[in-house]
């Protein structure tokens, strides 16, 4: 039990990186949960709609990340060796990245757009097809506009926190959660004497959202150059040494394709419960966006875990990361053990905020009941995938995560919805349980402590 409980120090080094991730993330998440809500009493299109472009702003998100990860990986070490240098050229390789990435990401959209939403429209026991695609076009149009500034924050806020400023994130986060949610009010419902926009007014809000945290946390970040040495002269001049670019790259490539296939996975997963009607995009929806508030903790532990893990490592210290991992591990399963068990008890009660049909509601209720009993294989899981990558393994990371999707959870769920009878409340927990497949694989490959390796040592 030793190795699993850390001492008072551990437990404050992991909370003053993950709290103030927890807070920006649980906030966020809340507003976003909040602004479903709004979409919610408008009707189950609308709702539907805009949870299906969410989706794809999801998916843009997670290449945003995969683009980010190697230099980020690389920032952590660099920062723990001392190289602020290095620190600033992984901070330009995010800028350069992010902008290719929000440039393909937009071209796709504008041109399949109306498609991609069609492909998660299937007729069920009720809703408007026709209604719903209208409603996500118009969300959709209003939502490009932010993109941009969302990518350039991602930048921003990500080489923070590898750099111990993780407050700032948060309050920049904060601000533009509390944005989001007082525009919402007045442009979805038409306060204050503004027009009633419905979902135009919901991407609205959001976009002004995009400014406002970029124009915080980038504003911060340049006014407090001695706080962030990698900061000056960042934008002088955009050559990145090859051998930097290149090991960026060699670390990156893997996440980048891992994190893109993964967000495409999870989509390709929606779209298979898609399949058995509009009921269960709009249950699927409400169920993840309570889900959302509640995943904060294993994702802000992953995030943790990756950050003091990759520190260690750029010390030197190897024996330690790996006891430290152990512990971060077993701290991460506990708190999801303690969420999963509070979102389970407010299961039935949460679905009947919405304004949809009685059918949508209880299913959702189903949903939200696997996920929190599911919570602390996800703990685990995201743990285990953060650790790995901590040390640069990047290409077993990559068949760990997405390669495990594609090749084992994605082929069930899309076989059980499209060839057999099960209704969808079996297969949805069939999905979730694939995850403690890949919970074994993963103690196999922490154990195995191959991920133990210091890159920034090597430059």
């Amino acid at each position: 039990m030793d190795r699993l409980i850390g001492d008072k120090q551990f437990y404050r080094r992991v909370l003053l990186v993950a709290v103030p991730i927890m807070i920006q993330n649980g906030i966020t998440n809340f507003v976003s949960m909040l602004d479903n809500i709004m979409v919610g009493q408008i009707g189950t299109e609308p709702m539907s709609g805009v949870a299906i472009v969410n989706q794809f702003m999801f998916v843009f998100f997670i290449c945003l990340i995969g683009a980010t990860a190697g230099a980020g990986i690389m920032g952590a070490q660099y920062y723990g060796s001392g190289n602020n240098g290095g620190v600033r050229n992984a901070f330009r390789f995010k800028i350069l990245s992010c902008m290719a990435i929000t440039a393909v990401c937009m071209f796709v959209l504008m041109t399949f757009g109306d498609s991609l939403i069609s492909a998660f429209l299937h007729e069920g026991e009720s809703g408007s097809l026709d209604a719903t695609l209208e409603y996500g076009r118009k969300y959709l149009r209003v939502m490009y506009v932010g993109m941009i500034p969302f990518a350039l924050t991602q930048a921003y806020s990500s080489t923070l926190r590898e750099t111990g400023q993780t407050v700032v994130p948060m309050i920049a986060g904060v601000s533009a959660v509390c944005v989001n949610l007082f525009f919402n009010y007045v442009l979805i419902f038409g306060k204050f004497g503004a027009p009633a926009l419905g979902v135009v007014g919901a991407a609205a809000a959001t976009t002004l959202s995009r400014f406002v945290e970029l124009a915080l946390v980038a504003g911060w970040a340049h006014k407090n150059s001695a706080k962030n040495p990698f900061i000056a002269g960042v934008y002088s001049s955009f050559r990145i040494p090859k051998a930097v670019t290149a090991r960026i790259f060699k670390v990156g490539a893997p996440l980048l394709v891992n994190e893109v296939l993964w967000a495409l996975g999870v989509s390709m997963l929606a779209q298979c419960y898609s399949v058995r009607g509009l009921d269960v995009v709009a249950a699927v929806n409400i169920a993840n966006t309570l889900s959302n508030v509640f995943n904060v903790v294993f994702i802000s532990m992953g995030n943790a875990t990756g950050i003091i893990i990759g520190q260690i490592l750029g010390a030197g210290d190897l024996k330690r990361a790996r006891d430290e991992d152990t512990r971060l591990i077993a701290f991460s399963v506990f708190c999801c053990i303690i969420t999963g068990l509070a979102m389970f008890s407010i299961a039935g009660l949460f679905p009947q905020i919405y304004n949809t049909t009685e059918t949508v509601q209880n299913l959702a209720a189903s949903f939200i009941r696997i996920v929190g009993l599911c919570m602390p294989i996800y703990g685990f899981v995201n743990a285990a995938y953060f650790t790995l990558r901590s040390g640069g393994k990047t290409l077993i990371t990559f068949l760990f995560d997405s390669g495990f999707m594609w090749s084992f959870a994605i082929p069930i769920v899309f076989c059980l919805s499209r060839f057999t009878a099960l209704p969808i409340v079996p297969i949805y927990l069939i999905s979730q349980l694939t995850d403690f497949v890949k919970c074994i694989i993963g103690f196999v490959l922490v154990k195995k402590g191959s991920w133990l390796h210091n890159i920034a040592v090597e430059e």
